[in-house]
């Protein structure tokens, strides 16, 4: 089934309707486009009645329990479910050895989508600047007079100052955009928080975003891909499939990342459609000088013939770092992309900085919860990789008391460097769930001479939120940054976080 084929009276198999509503919306629009739809997922009713009622009415049928081969006579096409791992999946080997299509949410919808896309990945971060993208675009679209792309992708109309592009947000960040299609315009924008899992499928119709913007590339997801080689390539389908003349909007700070850049599109990299943000290099087009992030202002439109590398501008100052509403460097990151793909739509630097100094994050990603006896507490549920838990401890300038753990799931990452930074920086760490051990050993073998972080193993969650409270004094910081998955001990880290918020406010 090609990708133009119309989805009416087809069966289609849709294999993960998940716990948490990950199946929900493809499976809305295939009824709508008047598909005959049935859903297989190996959970049971009883587990999924939550998302099972957000269908209540539609002419779903439902295959539960188990993936059986049977299922798979007279389908035309199967959709499977990012969290699938289709190279080891039995269910799709078979469906494949019948000669079934199979496709994914994300690229029925890339093959769709008429609005110009922005995919944003990373291992740390690519939510968070995929939310600052999405208010930085609509402060500019807001402007008066609109905006228009400085260097747009091939085939992008320019925008209508009485009738402003919309900007929808959505993707990996939780927000299924399909059942949107009919609203979206060729003059839209259209920003798509894309994971690893979700860029390994791109591959199947070669086609992505029309600019890609990257975070960084840190170690995640190894019990999925194997190796870091196998997760940085899924990673790079976001700018191997990039459309022509789009733009490559990126961290120059992590080495590993740009030299990946350099190796799959050296042609983008070399002809000048590269994009980078710096703290340290004062020539990317948004760095930081002092305490202000300086961006590059193009000067008009370059000639007939210029390539993008003969650009003509100056840098101006944005904004004080301090006036951001959110804190820590790794925010200052993503700001810095943001404002990047701001600079790209034509966005003027006072309806940026304001969008960024009114974003105050997203659930679970440094969110303050409250101040107890003088102690702040955050919460960083969202942080499932050691990585991401070095990033949160370090946006503080205070002692910080961590709690690591938290899930009985182990990814396979590796804690060494956590322990360090514990050790280097924290007054105490609380351990609980699967890693618990690793990561307490992780730190005692950081620890230099001399006295290191206070080290306690609890049981319970609510055990671990206690004691870090105990151990905390006036003017620290309370973190709860798991470095691990939420898994077995909670549904999702949204769960775990709600539980911290709960207990932490029941103090107040």
């Amino acid at each position: 089934m090609g990708a133009s084929a119309e989805l009416a009276g087809r069966r289609v198999l849709v294999m993960g309707l998940g716990r948490f509503g990950g199946g929900i919306g493809v499976t809305r629009w295939l009824v709508s486009q008047g598909a005959d739809v049935t859903v297989t997922d190996q959970a049971d009713a009883a587990s999924l009645a939550d998302s099972m009622k957000q269908l209540e009415g539609l002419p779903v049928k439902y295959r539960l329990g188990c993936h059986d081969v049977a299922d798979l006579a007279g389908v035309d096409l199967l959709v499977v479910s990012p969290a699938v791992d289709k190279g080891r999946s039995e269910f799709v080997k078979a469906a494949l050895a019948r000669g079934i299509p199979w496709t994914s949410e994300n690229n029925l919808f890339f093959e769709r989508c008429e609005g110009q896309i922005i995919g944003v990945t990373g291992s740390i971060g690519k939510s968070t600047t995929t939310a600052m993208i999405g208010e930085v675009l609509r402060a500019g679209f807001a402007e008066p007079g609109g905006v228009r792309p400085a260097r747009p992708a091939a085939g992008t109309p320019a925008s209508h100052p009485a009738d402003p592009p919309r900007v929808w947000v959505g993707g990996n960040i939780g927000k299924s955009l399909l059942e949107d299609l009919p609203g979206i315009r060729r003059r839209d924008v259209v920003v798509l928080e894309l994971s690893s899992f979700q860029l390994e499928d791109l591959a199947q119709i070669r086609m992505g975003p029309h600019h890609a913007v990257l975070t960084n590339l840190r170690p995640n997801h190894l019990d999925r891909h194997g190796t870091m080689a196998a997760y940085a390539d899924a990673k790079m389908n976001i700018v191997r499939f990039l459309r022509p003349h789009g733009s490559i909007i990126f961290n120059a700070d992590d080495a590993e990342l740009k030299r990946l850049l350099c190796e799959v599109r050296p042609e983008e990299i070399d002809s000048g459609y590269k994009r980078p943000v710096s703290y340290e290099d004062r020539s990317a087009w948004v760095h930081v000088e002092g305490e202000q992030i300086m961006v590059y202002r193009e000067l008009g439109e370059l000639p007939p013939g210029c390539a993008p590398a003969d650009r003509v501008g100056a840098f101006e100052p944005l904004m004080r770092i301090a006036e951001m509403g959110t804190p820590g460097r790794h925010n200052v990151y993503n700001a810095m992309l943001a404002v990047n793909v701001g600079l790209l739509f034509g966005a003027s630097s006072a309806a940026m900085a304001g969008a960024l100094r009114a974003f105050r994050g997203l659930p679970h990603r440094l969110e303050y919860v409250a101040e107890i006896d003088g102690v702040r507490y955050y919460n960083d549920s969202k942080s499932t990789t050691p990585d991401s838990a070095i990033t949160a401890i370090e946006a503080f300038d205070v002692p910080v008391v961590l709690i690591a753990g938290a899930g009985w799931h182990d990814k396979g990452s590796s804690f060494e460097a956590l322990g360090r930074v514990v050790a280097d920086r924290a007054r105490a760490v609380v351990c609980l769930g699967k890693t618990r051990e690793r990561i307490r050993d992780d730190v005692l073998k950081a620890v230099r001479q001399g006295t290191g972080p206070v080290v306690r193993l609890a049981e319970t969650f609510d055990e671990a939120v206690a004691a870090a409270r105990e151990l905390a004094r006036p003017g620290d910081v309370v973190l709860l940054s798991p470095a691990c998955a939420s898994w077995g001990m909670f549904a999702n880290y949204e769960e775990r976080g709600e539980r911290f918020k709960q207990i932490v406010r029941s103090w107040a």
